[in-house]
């Protein structure tokens, strides 16, 4: 294979991400075609380097950037089947939303300025795919964190955005501390930063610190993956633009976690208890950020919510000890993710509010945005794990693997002893898994029935009607414009693999050869269990619904389905269980506390000091400038009181 195809994957969007802030406020017009064209084709690019590398083979090749006097670093390059998927999704939904965003941000004065951001996120995200090296690879990481910053704060005017993007700043800096450490100790332990080297140490068995590497590791993976209990930045960061929001969630940022981890799998795999606590995690995270996405009132949080839980089930699978189910559903759900907020910009778009109390008011929303209702009822239906959908086989998947690490048989391959994996760890994510299938569905169904079955509560119909138009504001008159061609086949795009995605699952000659050769196939049990739990939970959404629905028209106060369906549970569930509150008083209050306690001691102490250290010289000048007065009479007046109390005192001693 010629290098230069993969090398120039990253290269395209950096130097498009370059020319783009170097040009973009001083020629606009060139704006879109640096943010559209160098993605474009670094994406057919990576399409073209994955068909030329095949399923099963493997390319790694690099050169030292410089000697250290301990592990080399090198830029280096692996590819696998794992990154050609992963590279593959990278840049299909990033030229999805390059293209998305041109119409979303049409009259955005900082336009030029995002898609240079994004450009350079994605370089970033393919960096991390294809890199070979783990010091290399921090840097795509680190510059998808700062990358982040800027685009969840793009709308810096208001408050919740700025106070959105530093939140996602030190969140995933605080996991991104130890990360650092860990991958520190990792290199010590094998004796090189290389990913290959890496992988055959932790295979034979000569990592001296398994445990501590992989729970250190852990801890950057929960703040990048937004897992439990470093996921509250994600729900926050919908104060960024829908566009950014479909990148963070399907292919970069929170991907690089789940990535990581399935790339350095047999390393968790050498500690049992690393395993634990990544399925207790996934289990917790799971569970939780369903429960929270069934009491939110905004569209973005409920979709937000539901990235946390969907990746809670690739790491569940990870911690089964089956990488390539978990990267098979980050893949699939890559897409239908991206196709779900990108259609969630639509709705927004026609509805001008985030509301799904609001939405649910309105009788003609599906009317006139019908790619959306179709294409996200697609993205829903993946979600929620309905076959033949691409979601079902990769979800049934991760069952399967839970369910086969339960009775320990964990599909671990060549990576590693299926002893590694706890029986316990393969319950665990089993039991979370359907529990949250069952909350998926629910509050799918919700979501889906808020925005595009909703009832105006004065008895009013806002569909559009025969020879008038929907609403005078001109556009929302023409339903093109409320669905612009750029914001409208992006959505079918992704709708393609969101249906078919899923089936090469079966085929054992491509995708799991592609991966580590084992079957895709859903077992039975997982899979009627999976799927039965799924339908049920859109039948109780759909019950609850036509509850308030009735209790509506009959004029008594309108409820929200979701607040049937948790009970006393909803409040805590709208507020994410307080865990903001609680870090608020174990971590933020006391720090402020103690910032002021430091500061009354720097003005009132520290400072004191200095002031007197400043002020003393300034009062000996003066007490010594009162001896000092020029007048000759006066210092004869005193040189003569000088002699005579000199005298004075000889005299009375003698």
């Amino acid at each position: 294979m010629n290098l230069a195809l993969p090398i120039l994957v990253p290269v395209l969007p950096a130097l498009g991400a370059a020319a783009g802030l170097a040009t973009g406020r001083r020629n606009p017009s060139l704006a879109r075609p640096l943010a559209v064209l160098p993605v474009a084709v670094a994406a057919v690019l990576a399409l073209v380097t994955a068909v030329q590398l095949g399923t099963g083979a493997t390319l790694d090749a690099g050169t030292r950037l410089a000697p250290t006097g301990g592990p080399e670093i090198s830029l280096a390059l692996h590819l696998d089947g794992f990154t050609s998927m992963i590279s593959v999704l990278v840049g299909l939904v990033a030229t999805c939303v390059q293209i998305y965003s041109t119409a979303y941000l049409k009259d955005d004065p900082r336009y030029p300025s995002y898609a240079a951001l994004v450009s350079l996120f994605t370089a970033a995200m393919f960096l991390v795919v294809y890199s070979g090296d783990l010091i290399v690879l921090l840097v795509g990481w680190e510059v998808m964190g700062i990358c982040s910053y800027f685009l969840i704060g793009h709308h810096w005017e208001t408050a919740d955005a700025r106070a959105a993007s530093l939140k996602a700043f030190l969140v995933t800096k605080l996991g991104d501390v130890p990360f650092l450490f860990g991958l520190f100790l990792l290199g010590a332990d094998a004796g090189t930063f290389r990913i290959t080297d890496v992988l055959h140490t932790a295979a034979t068995g000569g990592l001296h610190h398994p445990t501590l590497i992989a729970l250190l590791l852990l801890a950057g993976v929960a703040g990048k993956s937004a897992q439990f209990p470093l996921h509250t930045w994600l729900p926050d960061a919908m104060a960024g633009p829908t566009p950014v929001s479909a990148l963070i969630h399907a292919a970069t940022m929170v991907a690089a976690g789940v990535y990581l981890v399935a790339r350095l799998l047999p390393v968790f795999l050498q500690s049992s208890a690393a395993l634990v606590v990544l399925a207790v995690m996934a289990a917790v995270t799971m569970v939780g950020s369903a429960l929270c996405a069934l009491a939110q009132d905004d569209l973005k949080r409920v979709l937000a919510y539901s990235t946390v839980g969907q990746l809670g089930y690739m790491t569940g699978a990870l911690a089964s000890g089956d990488r390539q189910a978990a990267v098979f559903h980050l893949v699939s759900h890559g897409v239908f993710k991206a196709l779900l907020f990108l259609g969630a910009g639509v709705v927004i778009h026609a509805a001008h509010t985030n509301s799904l109390s609001a939405m649910a008011r309105m009788d003609g929303l599906r009317h006139r945005i019908p790619d959306a209702m179709w294409t996200m009822g697609i993205g829903l239906a993946a979600l929620v794990g309905l076959p033949p959908l691409a979601g079902f086989f990769s979800k049934e998947s991760v069952l399967t693997a839970a369910e086969h690490a339960a009775h320990g048989e964990a599909l671990t391959g060549s990576l590693g002893p299926a002893s590694a994996v706890p029986t316990a760890v393969g319950w665990t994510v089993l039991v979370a898994g359907l529990l949250t299938a069952l909350l998926t569905a629910a509050y799918a169904a919700r979501l889906w029935l808020a925005v595009f079955h909703g009832r105006s509560t004065d008895g009013a119909d806002l569909s559009p009607q025969p020879g008038a138009p929907y609403s005078p504001e001109p556009d929302e008159a023409d339903p093109a414009r409320v669905e612009p061609a750029a914001m409208r086949w992006p959505l079918w795009v992704l709708a393609v693999p969101a249906m078919g995605f899923g089936v090469a699952g079966l085929r054992t000659d491509w995708l799991p050869a592609l991966l580590d050769g084992e079957p895709l196939r859903p077992s039975t049990v997982t899979w009627v269990l999976g799927t039965g739990i799924a339908v049920a939970g859109l039948l109780i959404s759909w019950a609850a619904w036509r509850t308030v629905t009735a209790r509506t028209v009959a004029g008594r106060p309108a409820d929200d389905p979701g607040r049937l369906l948790l009970g006393p549970l909803y409040r805590p569930a709208q507020h994410g269980f307080g865990v903001d509150r609680l870090y608020s008083t174990l971590f933020v209050r006391p720090t402020e506390a103690a910032a002021g306690l430091v500061r009354f001691l720097d003005r009132a102490v520290v400072e004191t000091y200095v002031r007197g250290a400043g002020a003393a010289p300034g009062w000996l000048g003066r007490a010594v400038r009162f001896a000092q007065t020029g007048n000759a009479q006066g210092y004869l007046s005193a040189l003569l009181a000088g002699a005579v109390l000199l005298a004075v005192l000889v005299a009375v001693g003698s």
